[in-house]
């Protein structure tokens, strides 16, 4: 077998404030954490982490890779949406065209990423 993803790094300058967002988002807690980072998984045991890091520098240009996120828990996109920004998360222009099926947020530190519209459902 060749390699499998262990963890998405995200950077930031105020890491804690970025991987609580997070924590909230994908409503996984905190495993492990140190002076420079957090590890988020939805358990200790888990194959997959989201870890939060300090850099000193502010993002400047649009990501290279992103999150696409689904909707789960039997909520609408509007629903998921709503919640997203009620957590902190803001909608942004990368240049999608008006008719895409997901909507383009950025988290409190402006990485970006979607939350996919499933079949039937609209922005």
């Amino acid at each position: 077998m060749g390699s499998r993803i262990r963890a998405i790094a995200i950077d930031a300058i105020d890491f804690e404030t970025v991987a609580a967002f997070w924590s909230r988002v994908l409503d996984w807690p905190i495993v492990e954490e140190d002076e420079d980072g957090v590890s988020l998984a939805p358990n200790q045991e888990a194959e997959l982490s989201v870890d939060v890091f300090a850099v000193p520098e502010r993002k400047t240009v649009k990501n290279r890779l992103h999150l696409d996120l689904r909707v789960t828990n039997g909520l609408t996109v509007a629903q998921e949406l709503e919640r997203l920004l009620g957590l902190g998360a803001v909608k942004v222009d990368v240049g999608q065209p008006e008719d895409v099926r997901w909507t383009v947020l950025a988290d409190p530190e402006g990485n970006e990423f979607c939350l996919l519209h499933g079949p039937g459902e609209a922005s």
